[in-house]
């Protein structure tokens, strides 16, 4: 019995730009807790309390706390049949594109390429004043607590889009241009609250690409996609590979 409608194969298959859009959902299946709800506490403090520029100006060393507390919970997990089946499609094609929300760092691990993070990595700080970026564990930044520039000695926080903070301009524009020519576009496991990754979507599909949502539940994305798909991507994107390219099954 397939999977999904032959028609629906045969575009896949034959579709020249794809363009893979994904949230916390994907990562949940990981183990590692969704931003929102009843995993967004931390001791006392809302998630959305601390992902702010305006906690870390007063509370640097809480902020930077908190952040070490979720490296240490993106460190313990392991990228999903989900996060794998990307990285495996993207072998086969150079215009498989993949834009996530999460700066959990799975999607690396598990081997994608053509990767945007646009809400940064959770493995990397930025100087509050000369800019530079770093991966913690370079140049010794890896100690607990409040972390400063190698190179100016200035305090470093987290390489993360907070809430009220703008997107880097390029990043932005490469993610608008994908959208744009994508024929395809999977949108996976974003609860659809954010407005940028919601447009994204709503973009490619306005320009012509066949939606396909996969989430358990229905978010206000679902009424524009072609296909939902409510079950766990880790499920659903191995069945979808399988059918779409029948000689190189996943065990």
């Amino acid at each position: 019995m397939s999977f999904l409608p032959p028609d629906v194969v045969h575009r896949i298959r034959s579709a020249r730009n794809i363009l893979f859009l994904t949230g916390a959902g994907i990562s949940s299946e990981s183990g590692i807790p969704t931003f929102r709800g009843d995993g967004g506490y931390w001791k006392t403090f809302k998630a959305e309390e601390l992902a702010t520029p305006e906690a870390f100006e007063k509370q640097p060393e809480v902020v930077w706390e908190w952040y070490d507390w979720r490296r240490g919970i993106c460190a313990e997990a392991k990228p999903n049949d989900g996060h794998l089946t990307i990285a495996k499609w993207q072998l086969l094609s150079q215009t498989i594109n993949l834009i996530t929300q999460n700066v959990d760092g799975l999607h690396p691990i598990a081997g994608s390429k053509n990767l945007l993070e646009i809400h940064g990595n959770i493995y990397r700080a930025r100087c509050t004043s000369c800019g530079e970026k770093f991966s913690l564990g370079q140049g010794g930044i890896n100690q607990p607590g409040l972390k400063f520039c190698p190179l100016c000695e200035s305090l470093l926080r987290p390489d993360i889009v907070w809430f009220g903070e703008g997107y880097d301009n390029k990043l932005l524009t490469k993610a608008w241009e994908l959208s744009k020519v994508a024929q395809i576009v999977f949108v996976i496991g974003t609860s659809a609250n954010v407005s940028v990754p919601t447009n994204l979507a709503l973009t490619a599909i306005r320009n012509g690409a066949l939606g396909i949502e996969i989430n358990p539940e229905t978010t206000s994305l679902t009424p524009s996609m072609q296909i939902h798909f409510g079950e766990k991507s880790g499920e659903v994107l191995p069945k979808i590979f399988n059918e779409v390219f029948p000689d190189t099954k996943q065990n």
